[in-house]
């Protein structure tokens, strides 16, 4: 058999690591308000998520408080909740990163690095910690505990080429209202999307735990610069059935199948973020937090204590109106 034909094979028969291409060119999302953050732990914005009756936000320099967002004014307070997080498991991550991680806490804060946020509908809240590849879960009462994951979610993530990189680890996390499905997310260089399932009091891979790996470059909207920056996620949401990723460089928000990952509909956020009173001096300010419902997706930002042309350096977090038709129109 000729290599031309081997290749065509592995090609049909193989697993489809790389998501599919996103619809061109994503239609623009409306800005219906923007709200600075007062209270919040140095700007750090890297998690939001709807639970019970208020957002609540975390931050990835910050290892003991969650943050519920009082919102009853156009500039928002954030409340802080104390935790304990007990000693972050060994999932598997070489040595070398583990290390690298350690000194990286101490020098910044955030050992920890917690970096998505997501509530199941009992009020459980769920932090994805990028420096341990690992969720700790915090109940209604405020106790800490991590879950407990396959060992071969790690391993799995690294032979696809996930998780490869120093501070390139999981950066979103989602679970369904019912608390039976977990999802990851891998932010960069391979970017990836990773599924779990509850069983009892833990979680396994059912068929595998990678639904998604993709690599390579892509060029940012105008006025984002022209040099192509690698593919990324920053955060996950769950949504009425659907998957949700917020993407950088893109700017968008696109709807994915949860059970493969694959990208149905996307929808651009360029022209708000790209807005002049809007963009910071340097890479920080990107979006990095997403909650979906059905009258349209908050959106916050990490402007790691960066001001803007305004002088604003609080933490902001956009509201956008959902598309015409809904989440889940077709068109």
């Amino acid at each position: 058999m000729s290599r031309g034909w081997w290749a065509a094979l592995c090609l049909l028969a193989g697993p489809a690591w790389a998501a599919e291409p996103a619809p061109t060119p994503a239609p623009e999302l409306t800005l219906v308000s923007e709200h600075p953050v007062e209270g919040f732990e140095r700007g750090n914005l890297s998690g939001l998520a709807w639970c019970g009756d208020a957002l609540w936000a975390v931050s990835d320099r910050d290892d003991r408080h969650l943050y519920r967002l009082d919102s009853s004014e156009p500039v928002w307070r954030a409340e802080a909740e104390a935790f304990q997080a007990p000693p972050a498991p060994n999932t598997g991550l070489p040595w070398g990163t583990r290390v690298r991680t350690w000194v990286s806490g101490q020098v910044r804060g955030g050992e920890l690095d917690f970096e998505g946020l997501s509530c199941d509908s009992r009020g459980n809240r769920y932090l994805v910690s990028e420096a341990y590849a690992a969720v700790l879960q915090i109940n209604p009462a405020g106790m800490a505990q991590w879950l407990t994951f396959p060992s071969s979610l790690v391993r799995q993530a690294r032979a696809s080429g996930m998780l490869l990189k120093f501070n390139a680890g999981f950066e979103g996390v989602a679970v369904d209202p019912a608390a039976d499905r977990l999802w990851l997310a891998a932010e960069r260089e391979r970017r990836g999307l990773l599924v779990l399932h509850r069983n009892q009091s833990s979680w396994r891979c059912t068929g595998g735990c990678i639904l998604t790996s993709e690599g390579g470059l892509e060029t940012p909207p105008a006025g984002f610069g022209e040099a192509p920056q690698p593919r990324s996620f920053s955060d996950l949401a769950f949504f009425d059935g659907k998957l949700f990723t917020l993407e950088r460089p893109a700017h968008q928000i696109c709807r994915r199948l949860p059970a493969t990952g694959a990208v149905e509909r996307c929808w651009s956020l360029a022209a708000t973020a790209g807005e002049q009173a809007r963009r910071y001096a340097n890479p920080f300010g990107a979006i990095e937090a997403l909650v979906i419902d059905a009258e349209g997706a908050w959106v916050g930002l990490d402007n790691n204590g960066q001001a803007r042309p305004d002088g604003d350096r609080r933490p902001v977090v956009w509201r956008f109106a959902a598309p015409k038709g809904g989440w889940s129109a077709k068109q």
